[in-house]
């Protein structure tokens, strides 16, 4: 028996990874445009170097980024402009380019049709990966107390206990519910920890090359792979 799938948001349900790329670069060259005089690519570099020093979720990379590099690459403007451009470049190209991965919506749509529980298992700040649900315009396709969001539950990925505990926030057994997630070591591990159904979902992430060390039940390159699979193999009708 299957009655629930939880899914994880990024690089499952929209691509995390290329979203990222785009709105750095458009950040830096407005930067640029703001009077910061350095060269794109080294700046990208820097700010990409500051992401991964002070995590994603820190509200602060521009301003960490100007603290980092030499005066004089923007002695002749005015820094709270500078990261101000930045901020307004990403926040647009969030507005223009946040988008679902193609696939998703049609997938949902039909499994939301079925009798099974749609839920997400998440890791973040609430309000930010709630904003993205809103933003991809998802939100409506999961069960409300189905969400999970780190922050929220007090676990972090990849302790197994954030699965467990969503299982049994839905009095559910492990065992019949299932997880969808891009990362092998933060997603399928922890889930067959506690004995879900795991589908390692492979696309274009950054963490594609990392292995775990178990297995997942299913591998698939695409949500439509996962029809199939609930298909042939748990005999859903969709």
């Amino acid at each position: 028996m299957l009655k629930a799938i939880f899914f994880d948001i990024d690089d499952t349900l929209y691509s995390t990874s290329d979203f990222a790329r785009e709105a750095r670069r458009n950040s830096v060259q407005a930067m640029i445009q703001a009077g910061l005089n350095m060269a794109e690519e080294d700046c990208i570099r820097e700010l990409n170097e500051v992401v991964t020093e002070f995590g994603s979720n820190y509200d602060r990379h521009y301003n960490k980024l100007l603290l980092r590099i030499p005066r004089k690459y923007y002695a002749h403007a005015n820094p709270a402009i500078i990261v101000a451009a930045g901020v307004v470049a990403y926040h647009q190209t969030k507005a223009e380019k946040f988008r679902p991965f193609e696939d998703v919506v049609d997938v949902l749509d039909r499994l939301s049709k079925t009798s099974l529980i749609l839920g997400v298992i998440t890791a973040g700040l609430t309000t930010k990966q709630s904003e993205k649900l809103v933003r991809l315009n998802l939100h409506a396709y999961f069960r409300p107390q189905a969400i999970f969001i780190t922050e929220e539950m007090g676990i972090w990925k990849p302790n197994p206990k954030l699965y467990l505990r969503a299982c049994q926030h839905l009095n559910l057994p492990c065992e019949e519910c299932m997880y969808v997630g891009d990362r092998a070591t933060h997603d399928i591990d922890p889930a067959n920890a506690v004995n879900m159904r795991t589908v390692h979902l492979i696309r274009s992430g950054k963490y594609n090359e990392q292995e775990g060390k178990t297995t997942p039940d299913h591998v698939i390159h695409s949500m439509w792979d996962l029809v199939t699979i609930l298909r042939e193999e748990y005999q859903l009708i969709l």
